[in-house]
């Protein structure tokens, strides 16, 4: 683990870009930018596409280690280059901001109110890759859509035993149970998952290190206690499908939880613009969401 990079997750001033779109939110991620699904036939095509929008982003002078911390990148970019270096490594040569990877292969059909991670079949392989890319830490996703004790709970346990193991491949993980922000019982879901992330982390070795990225929170600076314990580098927040504006008015509520937004940071960005409008419509973007995050 680079002691440089955790301490810049630990003590930095910023948010993490979540750069991580996968093969099933790809066509997406490419339509909101303005690609057509026409534009490609193959994967390889899609994929390369998806990497040159990338490229552009990390490129732009806008995406700065004044404001942003750290990226997480989907397992294609990890394997791709930026000026003929990999990803990672133009990432925090080139811009002193920390790389991620995310590993996990989607979600299970839902069950107990809720959708774990399915298996990640070649999970010990992939960190062995990680490991080389000089990736500092991971992301993996699960979904809770309602307030069932049973289905948060095997949604945590699981979580936690993936992130023992990639903390044990010398990773920081970020554990990722996300609460559906449209679900009717969102505030009680959270109540029982703060219950049990808190019983995992009383299990964990001292030494033990991770993340945590979840919803931003129903009751205001409600995952404070969380943000305080020894095992917890920081507390990051998903934008979970509201648009960039209101994420960032939710997010400024919670004092000490910073950003790591997907669609609301790549929000109004497009292959047609030239690149002074990219990069202007990405500096008001990266200020909202910095500003946001620091409070």
């Amino acid at each position: 683990m680079n002691k440089e990079q955790l301490n810049r997750m630990q003590t930095g001033k910023g948010f993490i870009a979540a750069l991580d779109q996968s093969g099933g939110s790809t066509p997406k991620a490419l339509a909101q930018y303005g690609v057509q699904e026409n534009s490609y036939t193959t994967e390889e095509e899609m994929y390369t596409l998806v990497h040159e929008m990338r490229t552009r982003i990390i490129k732009s002078p806008a995406f700065s280690s004044e404001y942003i911390l750290g990226a997480i990148l989907f397992e294609n970019t990890m394997d791709r280059k930026i000026d003929g270096q990999w990803t990672a490594d133009y990432l925090w040569e080139h811009k002193n901001i920390v790389p991620f990877l995310k590993v996990d292969k989607g979600l299970a059909e839902l069950e107990n109110g809720v959708q774990l991670m399915k298996p990640i079949s070649n999970l010990n392989e992939l960190l062995t890759r990680a490991v080389e890319r000089n990736i500092f830490g991971t992301k993996m996703r699960s979904v809770i859509k309602e307030a069932n004790v049973t289905g948060i709970r095997e949604v945590v346990e699981q979580q936690f035993a993936v992130g023992l193991q990639i903390f044990n491949k010398g990773l920081v993980p970020i554990i990722e149970p996300e609460v559906d922000i449209y679900s009717a019982d969102k505030e009680k879901s959270e109540e029982i998952l703060k219950a049990e992330i808190i019983r995992q982390l009383n299990l964990l070795d001292k030494e033990v290190k991770v993340m945590l990225k979840l919803s931003i929170p129903t009751v205001n600076d409600f995952y404070k206690e969380l943000m305080s314990d020894p095992h917890v580098v920081r507390v990051v927040a998903l934008s979970g499908g509201y648009a960039q504006e209101e994420a960032n008015q939710k997010l400024a509520l919670n004092h000490g939880l910073i950003a790591s937004f997907s669609r609301a940071l790549s929000e109004g960005l497009t292959f047609g613009q030239s690149d002074d409008e990219f990069n202007s419509k990405l500096e008001k973007s990266i200020n909202g969401i910095y500003e946001a995050s620091i409070l």
